[in-house]
């Protein structure tokens, strides 16, 4: 028996799953939110744990329950936001001492750029509208949905529901159609890309899973029931050896029976006390705080083996025990000396000396890591996967309770029903069934998930180098000064509004100009920090901008301001402290491009620091000097050759360099442009190099591509100049 840790437990050797790699690709290169959904066992909590060891964005992993979220590895919506239990209302505002939000954790989601949330199935509209309103209160970003921030919502609608009370419902019907998450204003408002996985990993047997869809679809009809209810086995008995769980629909009737076996058994009973350590919730214990355990109990393991010995939704029996502890006999075999584990309630804070997320951990719950299974709830099965079990639905209440159930086995033969499947245990929520009707609608296509990388590449050039955001700052500053402070600072005033009319009109202009470079070195296939040409301009519009930027920052440093109206001071205190926090961000950010230009992945990094304000003091004046020097270097530089890309002379040969990059980047399993790009390629066409010191000349080809690709390279130069007798003037 398995967990959902294991249950996909070879997802990279599965990765030719063309679902998965879409999926993958949204999260990683673009900034579009993501619904992932899909059956029962199709790899999405595996997914979810690929994505926080792969994907290098500042993350963090959310769940809307204490459970769901120790599965996850994450901690719950309502503590990481400090959000009440009451239903929200949009448009509503809570009291400031509501939120309580420290210092530290308010850093910290402005740093963020993505926010995992599993079993999104259960998080009820008014929670996900909670959640997008406090991203954009707390992140100052309040025309964009979740501040800006990626959300991927993992879970499946037919399974685990959100929970709605009439009393909260009846505040919440005005505003919300449904009590789902697709229902909420913001998921309504945003553009959200859907990607459902249907490769089921969990099941191999055809007719099973063509049974399990029926179910999950609703569309079971008298031939499905019939043939789900050959299980039905009357006053079936397991013989102990196998290992059965029950699976039923309410607590106290699996207590009932996990009870009524322990008591049948004869021997000693043996009670083991949990361990609790700071905070851990009672609602969140993995296990009973107080186990109580015979030799011959079934005990289903509720945490994986670090060796392996068992997942999390094993079954087993108990063998021998005492007060010391106890062994168990796995039903796939083997004996099993159970020690003891340790479940964390973590939450997420910024360590301010590496500035990295960390988890900090504020209790621990330590307990043998069992509990009684001779029956458990379809509930609390959500997530595992068995073998054999015996299972009752016929008292099913809830929407998608019944395929839960059913969906937990491997196989069909594993499936005994202890009582027939009436057709009124399938319910299904026909608000979700017309929401899941529309899923491939939002799934991106080819060309649609390329524009959305590059989207995501020119969102982040124009954020930095777009000049509306100073021209905001510097028009509220200044009407500032004008109602305010200009009787008292007319030559500060004068200044200030000069700079307005004569310098940032230049840097508009620019700036615009500046975009559509970006914009056309952009339209090829190379990646931003592949581009080469695209990368020497980012840094040389850097070091353009730092120059005027780092001027008015000084310029601001010297300037003060007061008055006797406390509310005119009041505004000029916090419109003084936003412009020069802005401009500091902005400056740090462009130095960096400066220094080291636009690779996303480490850009993205930083950026996320300059927002939390952890990424130190950056030396502007010095990025100046570095800027300049650079620029003289540049300038009086005879090592590499202007790009001569432009008026490509010989097609022919560019084309016999292409048919040869293909060639080598396939061998070597590597994009083309990780070879030559195609502006370096046309240089080579145009420039007819002969030997190496003449090819290293050349804009983009280093000492690494000289080494790996020289020599050839200038054999299929100068056999084509002499194939076509071309008279050489190197560099015309």
């Amino acid at each position: 028996m398995k967990g959902k840790t294991s249950a996909v437990k070879h997802w990279v050797i599965k990765m030719n799953n063309e679902e998965l790699k879409i999926a993958e690709r949204v999260v990683k290169y673009t900034n579009s939110n993501l619904f992932l959904t899909g059956r029962a066992g199709t790899g999405k909590t595996t997914f979810l744990r690929q994505m926080c060891t792969e994907c290098k964005k500042r993350k963090v992993v959310l769940a809307p329950t204490g459970i769901a979220a120790i599965n996850a590895g994450g901690s719950t919506i309502h503590s990481f936001f400090q959000l009440p239990f009451t239903p929200y209302v949009p448009g509503s505002v809570f009291k400031k001492e509501t939120y309580n939000l420290r210092k530290q954790k308010i850093k910290l989601i402005r740093s963020l750029e993505l926010i995992i949330i599993d079993e999104i199935s259960m998080v009820r509209a008014d929670l996900l509208d909670h959640i997008d309103a406090t991203l954009r209160r707390i992140r100052h970003a309040y025309d964009k949905p979740f501040g800006g921030v990626q959300m991927l919502m993992i879970g499946d609608l037919q399974q685990l529901s959100p929970v709605a009370k009439e009393s909260e419902w009846a505040m919440l019907r005005p505003y919300y159609d449904t009590p789902y998450f697709f229902s909420s204003k913001v998921f309504k408002a945003c553009k959200c890309a859907t990607i459902e996985l249907r490769q089921v990993y969990r099941q191999s047997d055809s007719m099973f899973l063509d049974l399990l869809a029926r179910v999950r679809d609703n569309t079971a009809d008298v031939a499905v029931l019939a043939e789900l209810n050959k299980r039905y086995i009357p006053n079936f008995q397991p013989k102990k050896e196998d290992g059965y769980i029950r699976l039923v629909t309410h607590n106290a009737i699996a207590d009932n029976i996990n009870q009524k076996e322990l008591n049948n058994l004869t021997g000693k009973a043996y009670t083991y006390q949990a361990e609790i350590d700071g905070k851990f919730p009672e609602y969140s214990y993995p296990t009973a705080d107080i186990l109580t355990l015979k030799e011959g109990a079934q005990v289903m393991f509720v945490k994986n083996d670090p060796e392996h010995a068992y997942y999390n939704g094993s079954i087993g029996t108990v063998t021998r025990l005492d007060g010391e502890g106890f062994n168990v006999h796995l039903q796939s075999g083997g004996d099993v000396c159970v020690e003891p584990m340790e479940w964390e309630n973590t939450r997420y804070v910024l360590n301010e000396e590496t500035k990295e997320i960390e988890e900090i951990t504020d209790g621990m719950f330590r307990q043998y890591p069992v509990k009684l299974a001779w029956a458990i709830t379809i509930h609390k099965s959500q997530g595992l996967t068995f073998d054999r079990a015996i299972i009752d639905a016929r008292r099913a209440f809830s929407h998608g309770q019944t395929y839960v159930a059913l969906s937990r086995l491997r196989t069909l033969e594993g499936l005994v029903l202890s009582t027939p499947l009436p057709q009124s245990a399938i319910i299904t929520d026909w608000n979700v069934v017309q929401f899941t009707q529309t899923l491939g609608q939002n799934k991106p296509a080819e060309n649609e998930l390329s524009d959305m990388e590059r989207d995501y590449q020119m969102e982040l050039l124009d954020d930095l180098f777009s000049m509306e955001s100073l021209k905001k700052h510097l028009n509220t500053f200044i009407r500032l000064l004008d109602e305010f402070h200009r009787q008292m600072y007319p030559a500060t005033y004068a200044n200030y509004r000069n700079w307005t009319n004569e310098t940032l009109p230049q840097l508009e202009t620019v700036s615009v100009n500046f975009h559509k470079q970006y914009d056309r070195l952009l339209s090829g296939n190379e990646t931003i920090e592949h581009n080469t040409l695209l990368q020497e301009r980012l840094q040389k519009g850097a070091d353009y901008f730092i120059e005027p930027l780092a001027a008015l920052a000084k310029e601001l440093s010297e300037t003060t301001l007061k008055t006797n109206n406390k509310e005119g001071q009041k505004r000029t205190d916090e419109t003084y402290k936003a412009f020069t926090e802005w401009l500091s961000q902005r400056l740090k950010m462009l130095a960096y491009v400066s220094r080291e230009g636009l690779k996303p992945e480490s850009f993205l990094r930083y950026r996320a620091l300059v927002f939390a304000g952890l990424d130190g003091d950056d030396d502007i004046e010095k990025t100046r000097q570095m800027a300049r020097q650079r620029k003289e270097r540049i300038k009086k530089s005879t090592k590499k050759i202007a790009d001569a890309s432009d008026d490509l002379k010989y097609p022919q040969l560019y084309e016999q360099l292409r048919v040869w990059r293909l060639d080598e980047a396939r061998k070597q399993d590597v994009p083309a442009f990780v070879i030559f790009n195609n502006a370096e390629l046309k240089n080579i066409a145009k420039l007819l190099p002969e030997t190496k010191e003449q090819l290293g000349m050349i804009s983009g080809v280093g000492e690494k591509k000289l080494e790996m690709y020289g020599n050839t390279v200038l054999e299929i130069v100068n056999n084509f100049v002499k194939n076509h007798k071309i008279d050489r003037n190197w560099g015309g």
